[in-house]
């Protein structure tokens, strides 16, 4: 059991770490374009430029981020240490990461995207987590 706990400190952890990292590229991405003005993306980027993708990743992670990061927090107030919690927990962030490194190397305005398969994992492990933790406040 507490291996399974420290391997959800450990998916969570780096989860906040690759937010971290999302934020920076977006930041220092933006920051470089000739047109930069601090706190706006320019309307006229889309897809083919990197500075928008890299904000759209890390935007699209923190919408997504508030779910994660709340089951996270309520199946840890809860104790919880299921294995299969955890393996949720890193199919999440495997998922986001694979969502992530694919929006930063595939300029698309195709719908679906193949990040959106990424997205839809992230997804079911999300709904899955919350299934396991309002199981665990009935039992």
């Amino acid at each position: 059991m507490i291996e399974s706990t420290i391997s959800s400190f450990w998916a969570f952890y780096l989860y906040l770490i690759m937010l971290l990292i999302q934020w920076a590229i977006a930041t220092v991405s933006k920051a470089k374009l000739p047109t930069a003005v601090p706190g706006k993306i320019d309307d006229e980027l889309s897809h083919d430029s990197f500075a928008f993708r890299a904000h759209r990743t890390f935007q699209n992670s923190l919408e997504n981020s508030v779910l994660f990061v709340g089951a996270v927090i309520l199946a840890f107030a809860l104790g919880m240490n299921s294995w299969l919690f955890t393996l949720c927990m890193w199919i999440y962030v495997l998922a986001r990461t694979g969502h992530m490194a694919l929006y930063y190397l595939i300029a698309t305005e195709k719908n679906p995207s193949p990040r959106t398969y990424f997205f839809l994992i992230s997804l079911l492990a999300n709904i899955l987590m919350l299934a396991l933790i309002c199981i665990r406040m009935f039992v």
